[in-house]
């Protein structure tokens, strides 16, 4: 079966689902994937034959189904770096690699070379490797609940050639100890579940339908659950002056801003995103 013909094939397939950009660029990543193909070569010759099409037709169903394109060939990119993702983490955004780069581009930070990191459900680990990649010198710990997850995260600490301390525990659990008082983190960073129950409906089916709900979705009567959680931790494994970052929902702005009041944080700053939603807030222990 000719490329062109497997293209053409895709959009007559998809594109009543998705739009015409979105179809070229799940087929040119896919053939990519499959058969080791950049679109100039494509371009160049169209009427390049594949033998076994049994792999990328089965995708074609799977994108039917409207399954993650991440999800079908199990990777995706983060912050310029390889990543493993499967239906046990969340496929990792734009705007968190927003996140990341704001901490790197702390000036105190890019100028401490000691520091000690904890990101907080690191689901895929995209936050804390992108991070122990690109600030070489810290330690950098991350935490999950899921078990399944960590596995993921290891695996991608081990394809980006960083050294990550892993933690599996529920950071709602109140008894929860990772250091010792003399030896507190610097930093502490999380993307934690912050989808409202009630919001589900404005959610794309292939998000809903196969992302864990476990890394996404909290109850509509306590919205700030983790990241109340989350402050009281920070406030006791700070150092004086430490940093704290979070991703955020963008309809409690204002709430976090008052969360982390409460709990002495200081220099709070709340961040749009690119597509001018707050979605991320710093606060440094007082």
């Amino acid at each position: 079966m000719k490329l062109k013909d497997i293209q053409n094939t895709f959009h007559n397939e998809l594109d009543t689902i998705y739009n015409e950009e979105e179809v070229n660029s799940f087929f040119f990543m896919l053939i990519g994937y499959y058969y080791n193909m950049t679109r100039i070569q494509l371009t160049m010759n169209s009427e390049y034959t594949i033998k076994d099409v049994k792999e990328i037709l089965n995708a074609l169903e799977l994108l039917k189904q409207q399954k993650p394109i991440q999800y079908i060939i199990g990777e995706t990119e983060f912050f310029g770096l390889p990543f493993k993702v499967n239906e046990n983490t969340l496929i990792p955004r734009p705007e968190t690699e927003e996140l990341v780069e704001w901490i790197i581009s702390q000036q105190q930070i890019a100028n401490n070379q000691q520091l000690k990191i904890l990101d907080i459900g690191t689901g895929s680990g995209c936050i804390a490797i992108s991070l122990a990649k690109n600030l070489p010198n810290a330690k950098v710990y991350a935490l999950d609940v899921s078990k399944k997850a960590l596995v993921v995260a290891k695996q991608n600490a081990d394809l980006n050639h960083v050294g990550i301390e892993f933690i599996e525990a529920d950071i709602l659990d109140s008894a929860i100890k990772i250091v010792s008082a003399s030896n507190k983190f610097d930093i502490i960073v999380s993307n934690p579940p912050y989808v409202r129950e009630k919001e589900k409906q404005l959610m794309k089916p292939n998000v809903l339908e196969n992302e864990p709900h476990l890394a996404l979705f909290v109850k509509d009567e306590n919205p700030l659950l983790f990241y109340e959680t989350i402050s009281r931790f920070a406030s006791q494994n700070l150092r004086k002056k430490g940093w704290l970052f979070f991703e955020i929902n963008e309809y409690l702005g204002d709430d976090m801003i008052d969360l982390l009041n409460e709990n002495s944080f200081r220099n709070i700053e709340l961040k749009q995103d690119i597509y001018k939603k707050d979605r991320m807030i710093k606060g440094i222990k007082g």
